[in-house]
């Protein structure tokens, strides 16, 4: 029996598709990208003819109404991620959208609730499950190379961006009704999600907000305090206006007999400091970073695989952004 090829419609041609994910669906057997939509017309036909896609669109709606299309790749900000996705599973045509998976926890229930009614299944970009760096941090952990967690503890600091300093044409990402927040909705939810497929669910969650910088009306430094199912705690701290002297990404997972340090943006060496000594492993990740799991999703809908990287597993991660912004 001929194995179902996956036509891919994306609905959006930003920075995201150029390397981390567009590439890797023409990569993935039995799945090509067969048409793109950008509310720019002439993005949308540059997009098309670059990377040798047959269709382009600047209207969503007709894309999803596309024959040739049976599988939607939702690329644009987070704030039209639940209305896309819903028109698409209405329409039948599972859906991949990027993260956060939208813009607040709400719409993640939206989303979900058509998914069940609907059957047709919504995937979450969280790719750095899939990836061999994380996965040997998972691998460590289970180990028991740490003994027993006991803490787990997130620090980020970077410098402000070039485009932060344009306040007549500041970044979408520090515009809350395009985004959801500031750099923290952004980026936190890669990091909480990682923790929460590790440890399971945050059920707790508190935080603090503050703008020091002073670049963008949203927030640029938060601290937090989350606790874990299981009773085990977190903490977190963000810095999106910082020195260049303070920069960091790190993430520690402390243990009664050891400690695991990893990054999750830089991928700087893992370092596993217990009492055999300090070791360091720096696993290689593929070119384009979500081949993983976009080849999951591809024999999933191909009925060969199970991908649990979906809305209803991605859904935890917004309750808790939401929380420590004092959103819910």
């Amino acid at each position: 029996m001929q194995e179902k090829e996956i036509r891919w419609g994306f609905i959006g041609c930003g920075e995201a598709t150029e390397k981390k994910s567009g590439p890797a669906f023409a990569e993935v057997a039995g799945s090509r990208v067969v048409a793109v939509m950008s509310r720019s017309a002439e993005k949308a036909r540059n997009y098309a003819e670059r990377h040798g896609v047959p269709r382009w669109y600047s209207d969503p709606m007709e894309l999803i109404e596309e024959m040739d299309v049976n599988a939607v790749y939702i690329a644009t900000p987070p704030s039209t991620h639940a209305t896309y996705a819903i028109m698409a599973m209405k329409a039948g045509k599972p859906v991949y959208v990027e993260k956060p998976m939208a813009a607040n926890y709400e719409d993640c229930c939206r989303i979900n609730r058509i998914s069940e009614l609907t059957g047709i299944p919504c995937f979450v970009a969280y790719y750095r499950r899939y990836l061999p760096y994380f996965r040997k941090v998972k691998q460590m952990v289970e180990s028991g190379a740490l003994g027993h967690i006991i803490n787990v503890q997130i620090r980020f600091a970077v410098p402000p961006r070039d485009l932060d300093y344009n306040a007549a044409n500041l970044p979408w990402r520090v515009q809350p009704d395009i985004a959801g927040g500031g750099y923290f909705y952004d980026l936190a939810p890669h990091q909480i999600d990682l923790l929460q497929e590790m440890f399971g669910p945050i059920t707790e969650a508190e935080g603090y907000t503050a703008n020091r910088g002073g670049l963008y009306p949203t927030e640029d430094s938060v601290s937090a305090c989350f606790r874990f199912g299981d009773g085990l705690p977190g903490s977190g701290s963000w810095c999106f206006v910082a020195d260049e002297t303070s920069r960091e990404d790190a993430i520690d997972i402390i243990g009664d007999s050891g400690k695991l340090r990893f990054s999750v943006f830089t991928y700087d060496p893992i370092i596993l400091h217990n009492a055999s000594g300090r070791q360091y492993f720096r696993p290689e990740n593929p070119q384009h970073v979500q081949l993983p799991l976009i080849r999951n999703v591809v024999e999933h809908l191909q009925g060969k695989a199970i991908c649990t990287c979906d809305s209803v597993s991605a859904t935890p991660v917004n309750w808790v952004v939401d929380r420590i912004l004092g959103k819910l």
